[in-house]
Parts: structure tokens; sequence; C-alpha cells
């Protein structure tokens, strides 16, 4: 059973700041969430650390001093017990429904990787159980508060580019044999890890959500491939015939690029998915052109301090659980559009919130990737 805290809740809520429990120690969470809670200290707090490898548990809470540290089978008695406010899933995509099910049902805050989940049902029961429990939902669209991207939705609306017509990027990585990500049990495959970035930047960059979409997908003879496809690509058209399209794939030189393009001009930003390094965008007028270049920061910290905000502060968060389950339905009908070759209409989304530059926030960059522990990076 985890170990109580010597700390009383009371204390610990007049300081204000939330308790984590990070749920999955995978490369994401090591890599990037743990040491994000540093730059997050003003309003959020590492507290409970959860997984299935006690190797990691031991080492990763020496490391960040975490006092709860808990396996799968303990996660409830944690949550029964007042230890912590909130969670941050990083597991495989197909854990994530259940586990923020129970933290939620608990009274916990969900702040979930994306995908959200592997299914559109999956989302709207975890979106059902948060409201109806009173619990904060978010998904965590890290690049939502990251400024290259920010300014570029900026750009996109105040009409510098003229009447927006058309969205294209490029997302590629080399993925080690083995991984999770090329695992279709678990919710692998290039549309949910890598393809969801295109998908969403793309609907931040137009400012709405599609009303269709089409895919094909494909695969070489490369043994990797065997469960999922090896590269996609999309299609989304929205109202007024603007298009974006989108080229993704687990077999293929790094790229990380996308482009939007107007009537008087377009913004290119590359790379643009990438946390592990600045992000650099160019503007082009008519015959000028202008490169600005955001160097590399924190890009998890911000996600940490908005959300805690939300908490606090009791405000809704955006990205919410709707815009992770709107990523999820266009993923589901681009495998049914690339099953049968068809166009898929989709319903008309209800959702109004969108990112701005009000939720931009800057934090330090975590100096080095830190000493991974029992994991190895997704890519080659």
């Amino acid at each position: 059973m985890p170990r109580r805290s010597q700390v009383r809740p009371a204390a610990r809520r007049r300081s204000k700041r939330v308790r984590y429990a990070v749920v999955g120690l995978g490369h994401i969470a090591q890599a990037a969430v743990l040491p994000a809670f540093r730059h997050a200290s003003r309003n959020s707090e590492l507290v409970a650390l959860v997984s299935g490898e006690p190797r990691k548990l031991r080492a990763l809470g020496r490391r960040y001093n975490v006092e709860h540290l808990c396996s799968y089978e303990e996660f409830d008695a944690l949550l029964a017990d007042d230890v912590v406010d909130a969670v941050y899933i990083a597991l495989p995509n197909n854990m994530h429904r259940d586990f923020a099910v129970r933290a939620a049902l608990a009274g916990k805050h969900v702040l979930c990787e994306k995908p959200m989940a592997v299914s559109s049902r999956d989302c709207e029961v975890m979106i059902r159980t948060a409201r109806s429990e009173r619990v904060k939902l978010m998904v965590a669209y890290r690049l939502h508060f990251e400024r290259a991207n920010l300014e570029a939705v900026r750009i996109a609306r105040s009409g510098r580019l003229g009447e927006l017509r058309f969205f294209s990027s490029d997302f590629a990585m080399q993925v080690r044999k083995g991984n999770i990500r090329l695992q279709r049990e678990k919710g692998g495959g290039p549309l949910y890890d890598i393809g969801i970035y295109c998908i969403n930047a793309a609907r931040m960059m137009m400012g709405e959500d599609p009303v269709g979409v089409w895919a094909t997908t494909s695969k070489s003879l490369d043994p990797r491939f065997r469960e999922v496809e090896e590269t996609a690509i999309g299609v989304l058209r929205f109202k007024d015939e603007r298009l974006a399209s989108f080229n993704c794939s687990f077999g293929a030189a790094d790229r990380s690029t996308f482009t939007l393009t107007g009537t008087r001009g377009s913004i290119t930003l590359d790379p643009a998915y990438e946390y592990a390094q600045g992000l650099s965008h160019t503007l082009r007028i008519g015959d000028r052109e202008k490169t600005r270049r955001f160097g590399k920061s924190d890009q998890f910290a911000p996600e940490l301090l908005y959300f805690s905000n939300c908490i606090l502060n009791d405000r809704q968060p955006e990205p919410s659980g709707e815009v992770g389950l709107e990523d999820v339905r266009i993923i589901e009908a681009m495998h049914r559009s690339a099953r049968t070759g068809r166009w898929i209409r989709l319903p008309a989304p209800s959702r109004k919130a969108r990112p701005s530059l009000r939720q931009e926030k800057r934090r330090p960059a975590v100096p080095r990737e830190p000493r991974l522990v029992g994991v190895a990076s997704a890519s080659t």
C-alpha cells in the first residue's frame, strides 16, 4: 500500500499547489513530464508515481524525492487516500480511459496525454464521468501553450495571409522495432501517434473543425509494420472549400513541418511539433519573407501551470475533453476512409473555445534529457 503523507491535507491546500500523481513512467513521462514540475512549482507539486515496474519507481522516486510510489494495483488505494488532487496520465493509449475514469470517480482532476483514448466512445465516457463528478479534464496538447504555434494562429486570424485556402503538413520518424507505437492493441499507428499533431494543427490554423475527411495508408515489407500501417496520408475538408492535407510515417526520415497558405501569403513552421528543440516560423507576404526563431523551452510545465490554475480557480480548461474527442473522431473517420476509399462526412461540432496567445507560457528548457530508466527513445 502507498505510504500515507505526513503533511495534513489542509496544510497542502493552503499552499495553493495542486498535488499530482504521474501515472505511467515511459519515455514521455521521464524525458519531459517529471522534469517539468521544477518549472511549475508555483502551483503544481509532484507527490506520487504510479508504474508497474518497481525499478522505475525506486529510481525515479529517489531522483525526484517523491514519497508515494505505487503499482498499478495500488492506484485505487492512492486515490482513496487524501494524497493527490490530480493525475497526469502518461500510459499507453489503450489504458487512458480506464485510469481517467477511475481517477474522476475518486474526485481527482485528470490531465491526459493525447490521443485522449483509442475510440470516440471511450472519450465520451471520460467526458461524461468528469462532468458528473465535477472534476476538470484536460488533454495534454502542449502546443496550445507554445509561442511559435500560437503566433501562427494569431497571424492566421489577423487577415495578413488573406483568405485562408489550404494547409499542408509532414510529420515522420523512424520508430524502433518493438516500440509500443507499433502495437495495434495498445493504440499504436502513425495516425494516433503523430498524425494527431497534424490534425490538431490544421484545426487550430483554420479556426474551425472539418466537415469531411479522406485518408489512405500503406506499409512496406519492413517487419516492424505487421500490426500497424507505416504511412498515412489524410485530407480534411473545411467549409468554404478550404482543405488541409498531411503525411505521417513511422518509416521515414525525421520531418516536422506545416504550412498555412492564404490568398496573400503563407506561414511555415519548421520544425513545428518538436519539444526537444527550438521551433521557427517563416512568414511570406508577397515578395517579403521574414523568419523568426523561438528558442527551446519547457513545453510541459506550461500545461501543468495552466491546468493547476483551472483547478484552483474553478475554470474550464482549453484544450478540453471535447478537443480530444474531435481529434479521435477524425482519426476513426480516416481509418474508415482508408478501408473504403470514400470520403467520410463529419457531424458539426459544437466547440467554441479556441487556443489563443493568452494561453502562452514560456519556461526555461530542460538542459538535457534526463537519464532514462528502463525505457528507450521511440525513434531510431
